[in-house]
């Protein structure tokens, strides 16, 4: 039953005033603003019951404005105000009842200053739903996929009904409850509203404020918009998303440089000789003549085990000039328990230099000092040496590669905190 299209004002019932009809032919109740009596609008709007005396909540928006959206024209019909109570703390929002000739009908929804627009979505298969029961049996928080998207649990919200005006599709009731289940996709949401034995599955978009304000002929500073709401989408530096990729990118391309130059061999100018280390000090030669400008590298192993040794180098150029005096320490230790084997330390150890001049150089093995693990360590008998030269150091083009990819971070920070944020609203505990 619908009540006469061709009805476009009435007389309250109660106090008298004039009200305007204007939410089309599927409108059952018409609460005055002026009293607070709801009309049946069936029954040629006679009284039904007074809904409440509840102060108006705040908003810009008046029952009768028109604005365009989504490029249909909508208009305010009917107001609702909603609060919601847990763990002493009190949540309010105000939803708009919309209504286009041509689309139906839809709901802005102001909250914290945030607006949304959202539609009923119809024809939704039995697996399109999600309810408080199987939300408190999951140990994880469940999905559902619509239209190829997935959108995750969010939070569950009941609320009771505070204040009404206007024009609605059913007739509310002073303290109704709603239970709405709120799911999350990346720039929308889907809710599942059950009040009563009804149950509805709106799908919720985000309204950019001042263009949604600017619309309904409202100054773009009427709102002041508080945190950031979960459909939120982000917008950042519109240049970000580019350099970021390409910081990544020339990471990438830095990283491999400097992967490459780090395993370059280069050409070996000193066979391995092992020296007895009951035959130190010992001096150790070889020459450097081709590549004399490039990185030269000095390696040394020793048969370590479960035991330490530590050795003094000195390296002196072809002109007799010290170019560092050093040490290097090898260790290795080895053992098994309840895990199984283990091992930790090296019996290797490295050093590099840049030659000055072409020559023959001098390394001098100094004294030794070792350690034992344990009682069934071993001490090393002998140390053994080698050189190249020609070396590539792939250290600066890995430096450049942290560098680029801290930069890829700090510029996709911005939409990690805004994503962290949205998903702030969530009400999902890990230890439920």
């Amino acid at each position: 039953m619908s009540r006469a299209p061709d009805i476009k004002a009435i007389d309250c019932a109660t106090c008298g005033a004039g009200l305007d009809v204007l939410g089309g032919g599927r409108v059952t109740t018409h609460i005055c603003p002026y009293c607070g009596t709801a009309l049946d609008a069936l029954d040629g709007y006679r009284a039904l019951k007074k809904f409440s005396d509840a102060p108006r909540p705040e908003t810009p928006f008046s029952i009768g404005m028109s604005g365009t959206l989504y490029g249909v024209e909508w208009t305010v019909i009917g107001l609702l105000g909603h609060r919601e109570r847990w763990a002493g703390k009190v949540w309010e929002w105000v939803d708009h009842q919309l209504y286009s000739p041509t689309h139906g009908y839809a709901w802005l929804t102001l909250e914290d200053g945030h607006l949304t627009f959202a539609r009923r979505v119809r024809g939704t298969p039995a697996s399109v739903w999600m309810s408080s029961t199987g939300v408190e049996a999951s140990e994880n928080p469940p999905s559902v996929f619509h239209d190829g998207r997935r959108y995750k649990y969010l939070s569950t919200t009941v609320s009771t009904v505070f204040y009404a005006e206007g024009e609605f599709t059913w007739a509310p009731q002073f303290d109704d409850r709603t239970t709405a289940i709120s799911a999350l996709a990346d720039d929308e949401m889907l809710d599942f509203a059950e009040t009563g034995q009804e149950r509805e599955v709106h799908r919720v978009v985000y309204l950019d404020g001042p263009s949604a304000l600017a619309a309904f002929r409202l100054p773009e500073t009427t709102l002041r918009p508080k945190g950031v709401h979960p459909t939120q989408p982000y917008h950042g530096w519109k240049e970000a998303a580019f350099l970021r990729n390409a910081a990544l990118g020339f990471a990438a391309v830095a990283l491999a440089i400097g992967l490459i130059l780090a395993i370059m061999p280069g050409r070996l100018v000193l066979e391995p000789t092992t020296v007895g280390l009951n035959q130190l000090p010992r001096d150790v030669s070889f020459r450097i003549d081709a590549q004399a400008d490039k990185l030269a590298g000095l390696y040394f192993s020793a048969n370590v085990s479960n035991s330490w040794a530590y050795i003094d180098l000195e390296l002196t150029d072809p002109n007799d000039e010290v170019l560092f005096e050093a040490g290097r320490t090898m260790e290795y230790y080895f053992g098994r328990d309840s895990d199984g084997s283990w091992s930790e330390g090296s019996r290797s150890a490295s050093l590099h230099f840049l030659p000055t001049v072409p020559g023959e150089y001098t390394l001098s093995i100094g004294g030794v000092e070792q350690g034992l693990w344990g009682s069934g360590g071993r001490s090393a008998s002998w140390v053994q040496v080698s050189a190249r030269t020609g070396m590539s150091s792939g250290y600066y083009p890995m430096v450049l590669a942290v560098l680029l990819g801290m930069l890829a971070l700090v510029l996709s920070a911005g939409s990690f905190i805004h994503n962290r944020r949205r998903w702030a609203h969530s009400d999902w505990s890990d230890e439920d």
